[in-house]
């Protein structure tokens, strides 16, 4: 995510510049043809060219409002998780009582950090319809910034929150987060046969462990299931089309202001054929909240914020810095 005040437009030009080199060769190739061998012929009317960008208007318009609320509904799921995880440190430490409840207070609370780090390391695998690590001006944006499940892998971290014997549990399941939850209330269960925690607490902490499956559920689902690839192609189509349809129609426009005037067509071609890649560019970077790109959610620093909310209510002093942006990029 970015928390500066807005990309700067320089930013903006280096992730979109072998755009702008695409659209310089299509629109001078046709203008040199036009104007340096006469071949006059190759001009189209421009009513069909503007029939063609009005309906790219209106597709990349969708498509981007779309994916938008994509990229909101994953804020809000870990806003979510954010609450709920409060509420879960609270829970475990007044309602769990014992001779050794410190010590249970502290392993209910840590699983949950291992729940969030092992949910956030699934977000963070790559799909087949992800961009990040495809396309060439995203792979070069990235060296800007860092993604920690990149840099490291759940092996590594989870040691810092479960036992051994949990580790291994988890780490021979496919789904480690589920299995981590699953524990948690394996271990409720427990504490209420034990009579550590009363019928009421287990089912309201129970309540808490159905919410988090279903922030799971919901963040799984947009991991999972990409932005229909029938809407996403067609939009991509209509502006593939316009971008190379645009200068063949602007040649007779621009031809009235004389021999030269011709050859405003390449600039004007390429500042409109820009803000239409521009837009499916920056509609495409957003459409997958999760893959590691400087428009995604993010899930590391909410969970970073969340350990150091659940440690400093178990009375931990020594804790971890909160995550940091990057060249204003935050993870």
């Amino acid at each position: 995510m970015n928390v500066g005040r807005s990309y700067t437009i320089t930013e903006f030009l280096l992730w979109t510049r072998r755009n702008i080199y695409k659209l310089l060769l299509i629109a001078a190739i046709p203008t040199a043809i036009y104007s340096l061998l006469g071949w006059t012929w190759i001009a189209i009317p421009w009513v069909p060219v503007a029939l063609v960008g009005t309906a790219a208007a209106f597709i990349v318009g969708f498509r981007n409002t779309q994916v938008y609320n994509r990229a909101w509904e994953a804020r809000q799921i870990w806003g979510s998780i954010v609450n709920s995880s409060r509420t879960w440190g609270i829970m475990v430490k007044d309602y769990v009582r014992g001779g050794n409840e410190k010590d249970i207070h502290r392993q209910l609370v840590y699983r949950h950090i291992g729940w969030l780090t092992a949910l956030r390391f699934q977000l963070r695998e790559p799909r087949t319809w992800e961009n990040m690590k495809t396309r060439s001006n995203n792979i070069e944006y990235a060296k800007h910034y860092k993604v920690p499940e990149w840099e490291s892998s759940l092996a590594d971290e989870l040691p810092a929150y479960l036992s051994e014997e949990e580790i291994n549990h988890v780490l021979a399941r496919k789904n480690r987060a589920t299995q981590l939850i699953a524990l948690q209330s394996a271990q409720l269960k427990e504490l209420q046969k034990g009579g550590q925690l009363s019928e009421l607490c287990y089912v309201e902490m129970v309540n808490v462990l159905k919410d988090l499956y279903d922030y799971q559920g919901r963040s799984e689902r947009i991991k999972n299931f990409p932005y229909p690839r029938q809407f996403s192609s067609i939009a991509t189509y209509c502006i593939q089309l316009l971008i190379w349809l645009l200068p063949f129609g602007l040649l007779n426009e621009f031809s009235r202001l004389g021999h030269w005037g011709v050859w405003l067509t390449v600039p004007f071609s390429v500042l409109v054929g820009w803000v239409f890649m521009g837009l499916e560019q920056v509609g495409e970077s957003t459409e997958n909240p999760f893959e590691g790109s400087a428009n995604d959610t993010p899930i590391t620093s909410m969970s970073r914020t969340i350990e150091i909310d659940l440690r400093e209510m178990l009375g931990e002093t020594e804790l971890p810095p909160a995550i940091a942006p990057i060249h204003n990029i935050l993870m």
